[in-house]
C-alpha cells in the first residue's frame, strides 16, 4: 500500500498512519488526551510523544478530565520527575489547568466546538504532495482562539491543526495514499 512519506520512516508511525491518523475522534475525554499530546508535541518530533503515549496516559490518570482536573501541587511535581513523559512545567500546568477549565463544561461540549470548525471536505482537494499540505488554516486559527477565550492553554494554530489532522477534521494524506479513502 502507498503511504504518506511520513509515515515511511519507522514501524511505529506505519501503524499510527495506518490506524489512527486522520480517522475521526469524538468524546470529550478523547479528544482532550488528543489535545493535551499535541500540546506537548509542540516543539519536539511526534515519534517521542507517540512511544511515550502510554506513559502519559498512566501519568495522566488515563486522561480522565475529572481525575486530571484533580491534580495537586505534588501530583505536577510527580509528573517533573516522571521519566515517562516529556518533564516540561508549563505543558504539564497547562495539561491540569485545561481539565480544570473541561471539568466544569457540559458533557460532549468539548467534542462539539472541535468539531464545529470542521471544514467542508469538497473545499480541500487532496493534497498531491507534503508541499501541499498546510501547517495552519483559517479554521485552525480560529479553533486555537476559540479555545484560549474559553480558557484552554498551549494550543496555538500549528497545534490546532495538528490536532485537526490527528482526530480526522481534516484528510491529509496524499491523494495517493492507501489510506486516504478508508478514513
Amino acid at each position: 500500500m502507498l503511504r504518506c512519506p511520513w509515515a515511511l520512516s519507522t514501524e511505529d508511525y506505519v501503524a499510527y498512519h495506518d490506524e489512527e491518523w486522520g480517522r475521526p475522534v469524538h468524546g470529550d475525554q478523547a479528544l482532550y488526551e488528543r489535545l493535551c499530546l499535541e500540546a506537548f508535541q509542540s516543539g519536539l518530533s511526534w515519534i517521542t510523544i507517540l512511544r511515550r503515549r502510554p506513559g502519559f496516559r498512566a501519568a495522566f490518570a488515563g486522561f480522565e478530565i475529572a481525575e486530571v482536573a484533580a491534580f495537586t501541587d505534588a501530583d505536577k511535581e510527580r509528573l517533573l520527575g516522571d521519566t515517562g513523559i516529556i518533564r516540561n512545567r508549563a505543558k504539564i500546568e497547562a495539561t491540569v489547568a485545561n481539565a480544570r477549565v473541561l471539568a466544569d463544561w457540559a458533557s460532549g461540549e468539548l467534542d462539539e466546538l472541535i468539531w464545529s470548525f470542521a471544514p467542508d471536505p469538497a473545499t480541500r482537494p487532496a493534497p498531491r504532495g507534503l508541499s501541499d499540505v498546510p501547517a495552519v488554516t483559517d479554521e485552525s486559527t480560529a479553533l486555537s482562539k476559540t479555545l484560549k477565550k474559553r480558557g484552554i492553554r498551549f494550543v496555538g494554530p500549528t497545534t490546532a491543526y495538528a490536532l485537526m489532522q490527528a482526530c480526522g477534521l481534516v484528510n491529509d494524506h496524499l491523494a495517493d495514499c492507501g489510506a486516504r479513502d478508508a478514513v
